[in-house]
């Protein structure tokens, strides 16, 4: 006999930048799968035409092995969603067309979702917080976020690059590969005197560029020691972020910190978080890296939240590679 009930199955597509990724989860937050590719350099950063053409090589694959993993046929997704923005608009158009072509072929209906979004419901999902304060970290994206009024709200920004850009940049300089944040951080660990560098912080805004012009002419003068250097760029960019952060959690009366983001990783970021939430009696909580880190899984959660919004009408469909947070309208609350 057949069930009379089967759990909505989404899955995800996320190619906002350098990761295209799948990822499968049903309506009661059960995940079966989630695989990715990343594009990554010996040296540089991340070139858009690159990492579109990355994407276009590794789409099917990816797909194929998540629904390999999950142990899925096609024929068992109910909704398929797809990052729409922000991010890097050949990539996003990567992930768009895989979307559509998945949808037409089984059939089931498409939605487009926001990216900064999906990284703080999967946070909320993973760790069981209520009503937390977002601190989401990521390559182009610096943001304080929270719930308030109809709205998730940006309650502080980077004024320019976003907190990955900016360690990459560095990294970048002194010859690392792309992303370079982890390498910083393993540098960072064998350093130990902290070098005075810019700490800007703008009311609840922060901004990196003038350190990072600070740092490449330390660097470059020989005059410093490479690990101190990078000891003193954690010190002191996650200092900033934890101040913005406790004063988004002040003025919204909120005691919870949820962390998204690539650069959220950082165990010495999560440390900052930990004490400052102690000292608030605050709760502190950090998903699990996968799901930190751009993935398929926080598509096709938000995916399965937006379900009312889905769509067979292709042809109204885009990307919108400069969404900001609080353009999205929330009708799921």
């Amino acid at each position: 006999m057949a069930r009379l009930y089967k759990n909505m199955i989404c899955l995800g597509i996320e190619s906002t930048a350098h990761t295209f990724g799948c990822g499968i989860i049903d309506d009661k937050g059960k995940v079966y799968a989630n695989v990715k590719d990343s594009y990554v350099t010996e040296k540089g950063g991340i070139h858009p035409t690159e990492a579109r053409l990355h994407h276009e090589n590794v789409k099917d694959k990816v797909v194929e092995d998540a629904l390999n993993c999950a142990g899925l046929k096609l024929k068992d997704i109910d909704l398929v969603s797809f990052s729409q923005g922000p991010g890097m608009a050949p990539c996003l158009l990567v992930g768009l067309r895989k979307a559509v072509e998945i949808s037409k072929k089984i059939n089931v209906p498409l939605v487009g979702v926001n990216h900064c979004i999906a990284h703080l419901e999967i946070g909320k999902l993973m760790t069981k917080a209520r009503k937390p304060v977002l601190l989401y970290a990521s390559g182009a994206n610096t943001q304080v976020i929270a719930f308030e009024s109809g709205k998730y709200r940006i309650f502080g920004e980077t004024l320019d690059q976003g907190a990955g850009n900016f360690i990459d940049a560095f990294a970048r300089h002194i010859g690392l590969g792309f992303p370079g944040g982890s390498k910083i951080e393993k540098i960072a660990l064998k350093g130990s005197d902290y070098v005075e560098l810019p700490y800007v912080v703008k009311g609840m805004d922060v901004s990196f560029s003038g350190i990072l012009t600070n740092l490449k002419r330390k660097y470059d003068s020989g005059k410093y020691n490479l690990e101190d250097l990078c000891f003193s760029l954690q010190e002191t960019v996650f200092a900033m972020l934890v101040e913005v952060a406790e004063r988004a959690m002040a003025h919204c009366g909120k005691n919870e910190l949820v962390l998204g983001g690539g650069v959220t990783c950082n165990k010495r970021l999560q440390k900052m978080c930990s004490v400052m939430c102690k000292e608030r009696n605050a709760k502190f909580f950090v998903p699990e890296k996968e799901f930190l880190m751009d993935n398929g899984v926080n598509i096709a959660w938000l995916g399965i939240l937006q379900k009312g919004s889905a769509t067979k009408q292709y042809d109204g469909l885009d990307i919108k590679p400069y969404e900001r947070t609080d353009d999205v309208r929330v009708s799921w609350k």
